[in-house]
């Protein structure tokens, strides 16, 4: 038995719902303080390891994104909540040969970070008469553990995959380096400065609107400092167990 059918479900759901419309309301809080609309901030709940009825839960509360890490925990979730409106966001490392499994699925890519990728989720949009919609992810620490692409490689990056037709990058994403919240903000700071920095190339198939940035310990420094995307997990769904 799961740990809701230990709790009993109704009471694991009915605190997902609160911790979910805290968090909204967090958010608005966060957003008034520097001047910016509520609206303006998109929450993709982080569901990474929870089953369908937490998911559900949240979607109760309002949730109408999700975030997942993994192709076949997504694929799973999404055929047992279907029929559903909801936005499921690839918020985890996308490996080259799951893209045809994934693009179906996903509403937005958060983390593109490499050549090879981006033109594999090209030809399968292709394949699919559709488009790859998706964020570069930034690693702003330098490190060898995470994905990204590094800040001074940006440029260069977009000019590679701008003439990709089937794919849209469509703004730029971040997981700091454990630390602080002031470390975190400097580094959601640093995002926002590459994104206007390179924000007016006008290259073809770049538009670099979103910011997807700030989690669950920092995400109301991220919105301050210009988050249109927060990834949220535990401060919706409790701790993770595994």
């Amino acid at each position: 038995m799961d740990l809701a059918g230990w709790l009993g479900l109704t009471d694991v759901t009915s605190s997902i719902g609160e911790r979910y419309r805290s968090v909204v309301g967090r958010v608005a809080e966060a957003a008034a303080r520097v001047g910016r609309q509520p609206g303006e901030v998109t929450v993709v709940v982080a569901a990474k390891t929870f089953g369908a009825a937490a998911v559900a839960a949240a979607i109760a509360a309002g949730a109408r994104d999700v975030g997942e890490n993994y192709v076949q925990e997504a694929r799973r979730k999404v055929t047992e909540l279907a029929p559903s409106s909801i936005r499921w966001h690839m918020i985890g490392r996308l490996q080259r040969n799951k893209t045809k499994a994934a693009l179906p699925l996903f509403h937005l890519v958060h983390s593109l970070d490499r050549v090879e990728l981006a033109r594999a989720l090209d030809a399968t949009a292709a394949g699919l008469g559709t488009r790859a919609r998706c964020l570069v992810e930034v690693n702003l620490g330098g490190e060898a553990t995470k994905g990204g692409v590094s800040p001074t490689a940006l440029r260069q990056f977009l000019e590679d995959c701008s003439p990709l037709p089937r794919l849209e990058i469509l703004g730029l994403m971040t997981i700091p380096p454990p630390g602080t919240v002031d470390d975190s903000r400097r580094r959601f700071a640093e995002l926002r400065a590459l994104r206007d920095r390179f924000g007016d190339l006008r290259l073809p198939n770049v538009q670099l609107k979103e910011l997807s940035m700030g989690m669950s310990a920092d995400f109301e420094a991220a919105v301050e400092e210009g988050a249109t995307l927060v990834r949220v997990g535990t401060a919706v769904f409790g701790q993770r167990l595994r």
